[in-house]
């Protein structure tokens, strides 16, 4: 603080107060937040996919666009960027050299913090406490936090892994779509819909995948669980093997003795009736969202600089990818 003004210095630079932004960067979308220092939030924006998957490049202008129509509706400048403390979830984080790659980028921000958007999401769901949360979502994910220490179970990317996800779904739906085109399999109202997606052309099909992205197949997800809802046995089947994925994720973490567990994502709302009964009555609702969770790693870092109260950020909670 200089006790001449009464502004707070960063870097150097005077501010007129400390700004916070939380990222929360998934595979079908961006998410970012502005809040000031008593919380109270500026303004939200969004973007497309944030993964770095897409390419560190692609995933960082998906970032900064969100983070513009954030500030643009919170009536800030570009230039307001240089009191912002910013936290990032982002997909694909454990990617080898993605986050090597990320801190040499020449940001705009006071200062970044980045994790995983896994690791934010838990952050979120429970408030920085000890607690797990699986994503189902574009992809999966099971994320965890015992006495600072991060648990992770799956997640390591579409197609070899993500059980369960929004892509998962999609593909197993394309894959029994061309065996049944091929007359190899049943045909059913669900295959019939994929299938006309490609106008009934398995050829296209085809080449639609050699350019699919994980966020391309799961948009056919919220089809798969529409007919499933109405009765189409093959639809059935893909949404009771992906729930049986989920809850293959939930159940770890009970066996761990995590007791607090959420389900978040934008699968979790369709995909939760299809759990046992057991596990449902076990799920708790989130407190918060990812970019929460994303806010609460961007106040630590200002906290732990001794210029402000930590404000509920979580103590013992990583703030750095651990993978």
């Amino acid at each position: 603080m200089d006790p001449a003004t009464g502004f707070l210095r960063w870097n150097g630079m005077m501010t007129g107060g400390a700004l916070f932004l939380g990222v929360d960067g998934g595979g079908s979308r961006c998410r970012a937040r502005i809040a000031d220092e008593r919380g109270a939030v500026l303004g939200e924006g969004g973007s497309g996919p944030a993964t770095t998957r897409l390419g560190i490049d692609n995933a960082w202008r998906s970032i900064m666009r969100a983070c513009e129509s954030a500030a643009e509706l919170a009536e800030l400048s570009r230039e307001d960027f240089a009191r912002m403390h910013a936290g990032i979830g982002l997909a694909g984080l454990t990617r080898r050299g993605a986050e090597a790659a990320l801190q040499e980028i020449a940001h705009p921000f006071a200062s970044v913090r980045f994790i995983s958007d896994g690791l934010a999401a838990c952050l979120g769901a429970h408030s920085g406490a000890d607690g797990a949360i699986v994503v189902a979502g574009t992809g999966s994910i099971g994320v965890g936090l015992v006495e600072g220490r991060e648990l992770r179970f799956g997640g390591y990317g579409f197609p070899i892994s993500d059980e369960g996800s929004g892509a998962d779904i999609g593909l197993q739906a394309i894959r029994l779509a061309l065996l049944a085109a091929d007359e190899r399999g049943e045909i059913s109202p669900l295959l019939t819909e994929v299938l006309g997606a490609f106008d009934h052309d398995p050829t296209q099909a085809v080449a639609w995948s050699e350019q699919a992205t994980a966020t391309d197949y799961a948009t056919f997800a919220p089809m798969v669980l529409r007919h499933a809802a109405e009765g189409d046995p093959i639809g059935r089947r893909i949404v009771e093997r992906a729930a049986d994925a989920i809850g293959d994720l939930l159940d770890m973490f009970l066996r761990k003795g995590i007791q607090r567990l959420s389900l978040v994502g934008g699968l979790s709302g369709p995909i939760a009736p299809w759990l046992t009964p057991d596990l449902r009555a076990r799920l708790k609702p989130p407190d918060a969202d990812a970019v929460a969770g994303a806010l609460l790693v961007a106040r630590r870092g200002f906290a732990e600089a001794g210029l402000v109260p930590e404000h509920g950020a979580p103590s013992q909670a990583p703030v750095s990818n651990p993978g």
